[in-house]
Parts: structure tokens; C-alpha cells; sequence
């Protein structure tokens, strides 16, 4: 959600008296650049592809998703994807899934920004060479929010239209998973949310879910409950905040400070990352002021608690285990020791070459 649009001044002059001229508002919309938006969903699904073909090959050896055991094949295996047809059809369950969560989270927001008659860009994807293919996806929001009202409705509608399509693919997902084979590993140790151990639980699973091959499309669900958990943090201009701002701007900003200090102590016992979502949740700590009336009263308070729910279910505070400030930390510090040590032999034999 973005900046509203500026707005031009129209005259309309009054031919009926000799009163001055009227000053009349209005916003004029951009037309969106469909191409752009088609193109980066293209790119999307090809990259979520390449990476979900690498999964999919995982799981048809039994290993880990997210393993990197074997040297045959990348972080971004485009190469070996290429090499033949059915290497890049692997990757189909993983990315339709996960395209289609995020689709469906953005078009939450989407729909009821259509419904309020706010102006709202589609949903941009955006492709990169990761663990899963992409950075998400977001609309940007380019005309003011009529009301707290409005600005509820669209902030919950994302995390609700996103969770539900989360849901079928982790119970389909997880009844497609099977044991790891033998005493295989991984560099990447998932850790997961309440959802999946619920889920684990209704299937009459009795498997320890760390041991499992997770199918691509129970590997879909896992990104669709972390990043929806990112998005619901009660903070910033983040979903959660939205939800929080349109109840109370003035709690807005004390749960906004809060869950930014929460964050460094997860960031240094459970996992780095969110040392980054604290500064960011930092810089954009401040919402854009709503008109107040209609406010959140009633069934809308209640919807509330269920956005709530889904926070709690789909949060995990270490989304991979071992990753944790006080882990990583001491290796970093080794390894530039050891970097540091080797830049000074390196300048010793220079010194005594010359």
C-alpha cells in the first residue's frame, strides 16, 4: 500500500449568476502498465518453477526440500531444469500452489479496495533467484482510504483470501509427504507453525514432521503460512498494522514499538532475520491518517480475532532452525578471523617478495 495519487483542480464555472468560479477535486488515475505486470508474472512462475523442480526432485529421492546435497544441481538450477522437458515440468506442483496463494492474498486486497472505490494497482509479483523463487507480491494503494471502515477491510481481506488456499495445500501436501530415506540431511532445517502440527494431528500422522520429505505442494503451503505470519505482524504499514491502525492509531503506535523490540530478542535466539524485520518495521513505523467514521465496531471487531487466530497459527518464531544471532554470529566472527588472518599472509609474502 502506497502513496495517494496527487489530485488536480477543475474549474467549473457558474453560468446561472455572477458568483466566482468553483473549485472542484478530483483524482485522476493512471492507466496500469498491463505489460509490466504480465511480464514480472512470468517471470515469476518461471523462477518459482526452476526452484520447485529442484523440490520436486528432492522429494522423489526422499530427501529434504530444501536440500543441497546433491552438487549435480543448484541454488537456481536453470541449467540443469533445461536440460531436459521434464526436469522444468517438476517444478509445476510447487509453483502453481504458491502462485496461486499469493494471487489469491493480493487479490483480497484488490477486490476490496475495488469494493471502497479506492484506487489500486494489480498484484505485482517479483521473481528472484532464492530458496522458493520469488519475493511475494503487493499491490500498491494510490488514492486516500475513505475510512477506518475501509481500511480494515482491506488490510484483513489479504490474509484471510491467502490463508484459506494455505490451508487445502498443506493438508493435501502432507498426505503426499513421505520419511526422509535413511540418515539424509539438510543445510536448511525447517522449523514450523502451529498450523502444520494441527494438520499433522487431523491426518493421524505420527511421524516427527523434521523427518519428513515434504511434498512441493506442502512446501508451497509452508511459504503461504510464513509469509501470511509476516504480513498479519500487528506493526507498521504491514496488513497487521493496517488491522491495528483502523481499531486505534493510537495503539497503532505502542504495538508497533512493541513488536519492533520483540523482534531483536527473536532475531538473536530463533533467527536472524528478524534483526531486518525490525528495521524495516523501524522505517515504516509511522500510517497515513484514516478518516475515522464508519469505524471498527461489532462483527469487524470480531473478524479481528480471527486475524489474530491466523497470526498465531502460522507464525513460527525460528522458520529455519540453527539460524539464530548467538549461531551465526560466532561463525561470522571466525570467518572474518580467518579472513583477516590470511589478508595478513597474504601482505607478509608481498612485503617479502619485494
Amino acid at each position: 500500500m502506497s502513496e495517494p495519487t496527487p489530485t488536480f483542480p477543475v474549474f467549473a464555472p457558474d453560468r446561472t449568476s455572477d458568483a466566482p468560479r468553483q473549485e472542484v477535486w478530483t483524482i485522476e488515475r493512471p492507466r496500469p502498465r498491463w505489460w509490466l505486470y504480465i511480464l514480472f508474472l512470468v517471470l515469476t512462475m518461471f523462477s518459482t518453477t526452476v526452484v520447485g523442480s529442484r523440490m520436486e526432485f528432492n522429494y522423489l529421492h526422499r530427501q529434504p526440500v530444501f536440500s543441497l546435497n546433491d552438487d549435480t544441481i543448484s541454488l537456481f538450477p536453470v541449467g540443469w531444469a533445461f536440460e531436459q522437458p521434464g526436469h522444468l515440468l517438476l517444478g509445476l506442483p510447487f509453483s502453481l500452489t504458491l502462485m496461486f496463494i499469493l494471487f489469491a492474498h493480493e487479490m483480497g486486497h484488490y477486490l476490496y479496495a475495488r469494493h471502497y472505490r479506492v484506487y489500486a494497482t494489480p498484484p505485482f509479483f517479483v521473481p528472484f533467484p532464492s530458496l522458493i523463487g520469488t519475493l511475494g507480491a503487493f499491490i500498491r494503494i494510490k488514492s486516500p482510504i475513505p475510512s477506518r471502515a475501509a481500511l480494515f477491510d482491506i488490510g484483513i481481506a489479504g490474509p484471510i483470501a491467502g490463508f484459506i488456499p494455505a490451508c487445502v495445500a498443506l493438508a493435501v501436501g502432507l498426505s503426499l509427504s513421505r520419511p526422509i530415506a535413511g540418515s539424509a540431511g539438510s543445510e536448511f532445517q525447517l522449523g514450523f507453525p502451529p498450523v502444520f502440527r494441527l494438520a499433522r494431528w487431523a491426518l493421524g500422522m505420527h511421524a516427527p514432521l523434521g523427518t519428513l520429505s515434504l511434498h512441493p505442494i506442502a512446501a508451497a503451503a509452508w511459504v503461504g503460512m510464513f509469509a501470511t505470519s509476516l504480513n498479519l505482524l500487528p506493526a507498521g504499514q504491514l496488513d497487521g498494522g493496517h488491522i491495528v491502525n483502523s481499531i486505534s492509531p493510537r495503539v497503532h503506535r505502542w504495538v508497533t514499538a512493541l513488536t519492533v523490540l520483540a523482534l531483536v530478542p527473536l532475531g538473536k535466539y530463533f533467527w536472524t532475520g528478524w534483526f531486518l524485520w525490525a528495521v524495516l518495521l523501524g522505517i515504516t513505523a509511522k500510517h497515513p491518517t484514516v478518516p475515522r467514521y464508519p469505524s471498527v465496531t461489532g462483527r469487524r471487531r470480531a473478524i479481528a480475532w480471527c486475524g489474530l487466530l491466523i497470526l498465531v497459527l502460522s507464525f513460527t518464531p525460528a522458520p529455519f532452525t540453527h539460524s539464530s544471532g548467538k549461531e551465526v554470529w560466532p561463525e561470522l566472527r571466525d570467518d572474518a578471523r580467518d579472513a583477516l588472518r590470511d589478508f595478513g599472509h597474504e601482505v607478509r609474502h608481498l612485503l617479502h617478495r619485494r
